[in-house]
């Protein structure tokens, strides 16, 4: 279960028409946050099915897949390490190696599919039972993937019933200026909201007004309509 096979395998599954799709959904125009990325057109659902294949490819394998050029091969990558780090059966040793693999290769790991992939198995499944003060330097990082990272890991927590690195997070990020940092961030507290409703309206009672606006929507779009109003217009004052 090579690299080279997997890539092989993508290849003979390409579509020009699809990448053509695939490059505007990915907004990999000039100066857009996927510039340059490369797309060969293989669906994603394509891609998720070819990687149950190989499932059992090395950590070794898998970084040579993330240093592909290919959008596809790194989704392919990310696809596999989420299915060992979803498997109850796989050793602690392995998912060490697949959250030092992530840390190590986050420059490989640029695009906002490729993070919400593997974010939660690989990183927060891993971290749930350890120090997680790695996802605070990542809220802080230049790199807004890494960012990103930083909230999409604690969904792991949120499963297990967690909410406060979430909101703790979410704080951080609260001023990002990154379109795509404000709607996870805001998605994220949204999910928190259903475990610990109480602590979201503390959340946005503080930042509600600050807060960019389409963190907020995203926020509160479980809550009921007069609760949507006194947040918007909070935000409007």
């Amino acid at each position: 279960m090579t690299a080279v096979h997997f890539i092989e395998r993508l290849q003979a599954l390409s579509s020009a028409e699809e990448a053509e799709k695939i490059l505007r959904y990915f907004k990999s125009g000039d100066g857009q946050y996927g510039a340059g990325d490369k797309f060969i057109g293989v669906r994603m659902g394509q891609v998720f099915e070819l990687a149950k294949e190989f499932i059992e490819m090395t950590p070794d394998e898998i970084e040579r897949l993330l240093e592909s050029d290919i959008h596809e091969a790194r989704a392919g990558a990310m696809s596999i390490m989420d299915k060992q780090g979803r498997h109850k059966k796989t050793p602690d040793s392995r998912r060490k190696e697949l959250f030092d693999l992530y840390m190590r290769r986050s420059d490989r790991i640029n695009n906002w599919d490729l993070v919400d992939l593997a974010a939660q198995y690989v990183v927060g499944r891993y971290l749930f039972d350890k120090q997680r003060d790695i996802i605070y330097k990542l809220a802080v990082s230049d790199s807004m993937w890494e960012r990103r990272t930083a909230i999409v890991s604690t969904s792991y927590f949120l499963k297990m019933g967690e909410t406060k690195d979430t909101f703790k997070i979410a704080e951080i990020l609260v001023h990002d200026d990154q379109d795509l940092i404000h709607k996870a961030a805001g998605g994220w507290i949204r999910q928190a909201g259903k475990t610990n409703k109480s602590r979201l309206l503390g959340f946005l009672d503080h930042y509600a007004a600050v807060m960019p606006r389409v963190m907020l929507r995203y926020a509160i779009e479980h809550l009921n309509e007069a609760e949507r109003a006194h947040y918007l217009g909070l935000k409007n004052r």
